[in-house]
């Protein structure tokens, strides 16, 4: 997601609206003024110390101090749910039976930091009034492919054959079914044993693709792809049994914590597919990530699904005013609420094109969601950004869309 954990690919399509039709009028704002639930959340990273904490090695007063900075800035902006991520690299901010502690956490991975920031998070979450949202990374391994430098006793030291190589980082094989079961047990201790209100998967499935190099499953495939017409058909059955189980164990175990998926936002181009957006996309998530995720929504195999839609309004071959209105048809009358991930990290930043120097896009957008009844809110990334705002982007959104608190949606 964003600099470290989400990548950024070039794309283009006509822009449906122009930016002066979505500059939100003083009868539309006063129709926001009564919109009681809606879905207003941000991403707290973790991976690389992105978020939180800023840095491995602080004291567990100072870690926890800067969570609570963290969750009174997302009520400063009328936020209501945090999704935090809590098992960024195959490890765990909780002391998990299955994987060792995070190196993110001490600078060391599988040394106690001698707390629970689990248990603090959902606790202070709960008591702020907040949602929290565990975020999984179901797959990543580390961000370098030398299993030496793992934990002793991590699972990929045990078994060195559930890991690959790929584009300078480790990563589960998602072919194995021993894999597969595995990753679903270690995200489920947490749900087990916390009060979370959710569980969040973000775009990371098989990783995006890296020119030159292929995913080394082929021995994987030979033992486990029969009856399958090619890899890309089994790896996508790979992820989909994935998802669906994780979603039937979740439910299982605790009816009440919604499953959620935030993926990259083109699933197919229209020229792929007649059913895709019209797009022109250099990834697709269906065929380069197999991961189905319209699919899933209309198996109704998640509860909620937040497209990481990290274009400007009018981008030459991935238009927001494009995928918000597709995403709307795509969820319309299957239960699944959609939420719109925003590209907050990209207001003013330096080497963004222009609509993203003017700090009323992100308004735009949400005038724009607006438009379409299926959207039920927005997540933005980072948790950083929340905080300082540099050019008033996350202001303006509250200034024009969030007069009043919000609760989420049931």
């Amino acid at each position: 997601m964003g600099r470290m954990t989400r990548r950024v690919f070039t794309a283009a399509a006509a822009g449906a609206l122009t930016a002066a039709a979505l500059e939100p009028t003083a009868a539309r704002a006063e129709a926001e003024s009564h919109r009681k639930r809606e879905f207003r959340g941000m991403w707290a990273a973790t991976v690389a110390n992105i978020d939180w904490p800023s840095r491995p090695g602080l004291a567990p007063d100072r870690q926890r101090a800067e969570l609570l900075a963290l969750y009174r800035a997302a009520l400063d902006r009328r936020l209501n749910a945090v999704l935090l991520q809590i098992r960024p690299t195959a490890d765990a901010f909780w002391p998990s039976r299955h994987e060792p502690w995070s190196e993110y956490l001490t600078g060391t991975q599988g040394r106690d930091p001698g707390w629970d920031p689990l248990a603090f998070a959902v606790r202070e979450a709960h008591h702020h009034g907040l949602q929290l949202h565990g975020w999984f990374n179901p797959y990543r391994v580390a961000n370098h492919t030398d299993p030496s430098r793992l934990a002793p006793g991590h699972p990929v030291r045990r078994h060195p054959d559930w890991a690959v190589p790929y584009g300078g980082k480790l990563y589960y094989n998602p072919g194995l079914p021993e894999v597969r079961h595995f990753v679903e047990d270690a995200m489920l201790d947490a749900v087990r044993r916390y009060d979370l209100d959710g569980v969040h998967f973000d775009d990371y499935f098989y990783p995006y693709p890296v020119a030159g190099q292929e995913f080394a499953d082929a021995e994987a495939y030979r033992r486990h792809g029969r009856g399958f017409p090619g890899r890309a058909a089994w790896r996508r059955d790979n992820i989909d049994r994935l998802v669906h189980e994780m979603h039937r164990r979740i439910k299982a175990l605790k009816p009440e914590v919604r499953f959620g998926v935030s993926p990259f936002a083109v699933w197919r181009n229209r020229t792929t597919d007649p059913r895709g957006s019209n797009t022109r996309a250099g990834v697709q998530t269906y065929d380069d990530l197999y991961a189905d995720t319209r699919g899933w929504v209309r198996k109704g195999w998640i509860d909620y699904i937040v497209p990481q839609i990290y274009w400007h309004i009018g981008n030459a071959a991935a238009d927001y005013a494009v995928l918000v209105p597709w995403w709307a048809r795509t969820v319309r009358g299957t239960g699944v609420q959609l939420y719109i991930g925003e590209a907050l990290y990209r207001q003013g930043a330096a080497g963004q094109p222009a609509p993203w120097q003017d700090p009323a896009e992100l308004s735009r957008h949400l005038t724009l969601d607006r438009r379409h009844r299926e959207v039920s809110g927005n997540v933005y990334f980072s948790a950083t950004q929340v905080v300082t705002d540099p050019v008033g982007a996350m202001a303006r959104v509250v200034r024009d869309h969030y007069p009043h608190r919000a609760r989420p949606p049931r």
